[in-house]
């Protein structure tokens, strides 16, 4: 590896800011002072960011938030409720008011914030922050990870996601499930805002998992008949789910693997929902082939999950989800403009990249079979 450090050449603006002795300045003349402690801020967040991460953590594990919803509470009660010293304790709530989850009072209390009792109204978010112990765990060593020389915590999901045999930890396997269920409400509230199934006559939904996607589809959709298809382990909890909604006479559950059985046929729509992004190049190339194969002329493709921005890199698909994947080693989160390629590789045209209100949630892209 070549590890020489090139000196500056050009970019004489990027040249002037590095300068210790500059920032000093910026940061008190009255035409830079603003853009330099705003830049200055927003560097140290990106400092700070794993500490913060760590402190939500801690609060998510001890249900501080939940503690607080019948009123305010001190850091001694507080400390003698969860076994942590009492200067522990204040320290926690302090980060926690810092960070806008908990609300200082005057007395030295502390109550839950509009923020802290957001977070625990948006599905799957608790869940998704307690799955991260694996996460930050592969993130320890950043750069091991991309030079691929890790083995992943993340990695050893996918066994059970994907049907495999392989040693799987049952506990690790249900919150991966819970997880995936519950954030799938938030996913589907999103798509079905962006995307229209009017004169759609049924919908069939590959990788659908316990069928979260569909019920809300379901439930948008009084007439729509619907097909779920996905591996048979499951089943079960999908009929259970399809069941207690009162569907269970409109869906039908059909068990197979996308990459080696055919896919149902008679559906005029076909939705992938947070299923491309868990796959190589070449699996997807593969599937949206066999899509576009068993679609009817008109049939419509509906692909809704975490993006990259491409040209336009953002935080939620060019940082979290990029890494995500990574250490899950099966797929990468690409941008609406990639995936919009793929279709049109498969055959696909009338392609549509509609704007995402929420591209942390899920973003889409829309196609049809012309011919």
């Amino acid at each position: 590896m070549d590890d020489a450090v090139p000196a500056w050449r050009g970019g004489w603006l990027n040249r002037l800011v590095a300068r210790p002795g500059f920032q000093a300045w910026a940061s008190h003349f009255p035409l830079t002072r603003a853009r330099a402690r705003k830049d200055g801020a927003e560097l140290f967040d990106l400092v700070q960011g794993f500490v913060q991460s760590q402190a939500l953590m801690a609060l998510v594990e001890l249900d501080v938030m939940r503690r607080l919803r019948a009123g305010a509470r001190g850091a001694s009660e507080l400390g003698r409720a969860l076994d942590l010293p009492e200067d522990r304790m204040q320290v926690l709530l302090q980060a926690g008011a810092a960070m806008g989850l908990l609300r200082r009072r005057r007395d030295g209390r502390f109550a839950l914030a509009r923020k802290g009792a957001a977070l625990m109204g948006v599905p799957g978010l608790e869940a998704m922050i307690r799955h991260h112990k694996a996460f930050y765990s592969d993130l320890s060593d950043p750069v091991a990870l991309l030079r691929g020389e890790v083995e992943t915590e993340l990695a050893e999901f996918w066994p059970y996601v994907f049907g495999a045999h392989g040693e799987v930890d049952p506990g690790v396997a249900r919150t991966y499930s819970d997880l995936m269920a519950q954030s799938q409400r938030l996913v589907a509230q999103d798509t079905l805002r962006m995307v229209s199934l009017k004169g759609v006559g049924r919908l069939l939904d590959i990788g659908g998992g316990t069928g979260a996607f569909l019920e809300a589809v379901g439930q948008a959709y009084p007439a729509l008949e619907m097909e779920l298809f996905d591996l048979p382990q499951v089943a079960p909890d999908a009929a259970e789910r399809f069941a207690r909604a009162g569907m269970a006479d409109r869906v039908t559950i059909t068990p197979g693997s996308f990459r080696e059985d055919a896919l149902p046929q008679g559906a005029d729509a076909i939705s992938l929902i947070r299923v491309l992004y868990d796959h190589s190049d070449s699996t997807v190339r593969a599937l949206l082939s066999k899509i576009y194969d068993t679609l009817p002329v008109r049939g419509r493709l509906i692909i809704s999950e975490p993006m990259g921005g491409g040209a336009r890199p953002e935080k939620a698909g060019d940082v979290y989800f990029a890494f995500y994947t990574m250490a899950m080693r099966t797929g990468r989160a690409r941008s609406q403009q990639e995936i919009a390629d793929l279709c049109a590789e498969a055959g696909f045209s009338g392609i549509r990249r509609p704007r995402s209100a929420r591209p942390y949630v899920t973003s889409v892209v829309t196609a049809e079979k012309s011919i």
